[in-house]
């Protein structure tokens, strides 16, 4: 029983005991782990500029409050177009030898899920207001203004980014507001958080209690059992606003638009299906209806909603009508 009374022998034998655990339950599986899963085959590493933004990302708290994992339930179908597999993560590697880095996951969704972020919403416009003020772009948005990332400048410099922000959120502030750097590199980060496609032939696994949609008899009305306003609100209303009067400066109005009013659908379908980089004192409008893979019956419940809401008096369109649009979209042009 000696070996009990030695205080040698008992330290030794545990740092001994430890180290044999430390390998065969993390060390081992960790090579297992890194040797078994590698990033997908469309994966790219983070840039230099990208890198920073996620240091800044991680810094500013945004990790508290945003996730980046799609679960395989059906509620998180809107974050991405498939569940997030262990090789979305693979290519995570060490910010230094000495620190690790998170993969980002997050444990609440106090904001959206920012796992496809950078498809949603590739805006650089939308994301330096959003930044410099939630409540510009979003009149409930919880989260913090982040106005120290932006600097003011009564004559900005030839090359630097203004940012279109409404009065009332200036604070009584004067000159131009201009994007720093540091929330460029931010932004940066967030555009470059895209879901990585899975490799040709593997199928996308599927999202745990589906609710399928009831089929309509026909197009017109499968588009009529559609919320449009409720769509509108989750694909359009962050930059045109509820009411439809956009951001001055920022973003167009819907309201008693000559495009939206147009007695010929096809130009605001362009507009949803491909962006548009419209004129200087608004900001690039990303291809909504392409990013957020939106169907026919979808596209003509917002259109509608469009253009027969805020005062707006236009005809509604049909779901045939918008399908055969869409097709010849899809046409190279001749």
């Amino acid at each position: 029983m000696d070996f009990f009374n030695d205080h040698k022998k008992l330290f030794t034998a545990a740092v001994v005991l430890f180290s044999i655990l430390m390998i065969f339950v993390a060390i081992f599986p960790a090579i297992e782990n890194q040797t078994n899963n590698a990033s997908l085959p469309d994966s790219q590493p983070l840039t230099d500029d990208e890198m920073a933004g996620k240091l800044i990302y991680i810094s500013e708290g945004c990790v508290g409050c945003h996730s980046q994992q799609v679960r395989n339930v059906d509620m998180d179908k809107t974050w991405g177009s498939r569940p997030n597999i262990a090789a979305d993560y693979a290519g995570i590697t060490r910010t230094s030898f000495l620190q690790n880095t998170a993969t980002l996951m997050g444990t609440e969704r106090t904001g959206p899920d920012l796992t496809n972020i950078g498809v949603r919403q590739p805006s650089l416009d939308w994301h330096l207001l959003h930044l410099f003020n939630p409540r510009a772009v979003v009149q409930q948005s919880i989260m913090p203004a982040h106005p120290w990332l932006f600097d003011f400048k009564e004559k900005p410099n030839d090359g630097d980014i203004i940012v279109n922000v409404p009065a009332e959120f200036l604070q009584g502030k004067t000159g131009k507001v201009v994007a720093s750097e540091r929330v460029l590199q931010l932004v940066t980060y967030l555009q470059s958080l895209k879901q990585v496609k899975l490799p040709g032939g593997t199928p996308n696994p599927e999202f745990l209690y589906k609710k399928e949609k009831k089929a309509a008899e026909d197009g017109a009305g499968e588009a009529e059992d559609l919320d449009g306003a409720a769509l509108y609100a989750a694909n359009c209303q962050s930059c045109h606003q509820q009411n439809g009067e956009g951001l001055k400066g920022a973003f167009p109005p819907l309201k008693g638009s000559k495009i939206v009013l147009d007695e010929n659908p096809e130009i605001m379908l362009s507009i949803i299906m491909q962006g548009y980089n419209a004129r200087e004192e608004y900001g690039v409008m990303p291809a909504v209806g392409t990013n957020n893979k939106l169907i026919p019956e979808e596209i003509t419940a917002i259109m509608n909603h469009e253009r027969t809401s805020w005062g707006n008096t236009g005809r509604k369109v049909t779901t045939d009508e918008i399908k055969k649009l869409m097709e010849a979209l899809k046409k190279p042009a001749q």
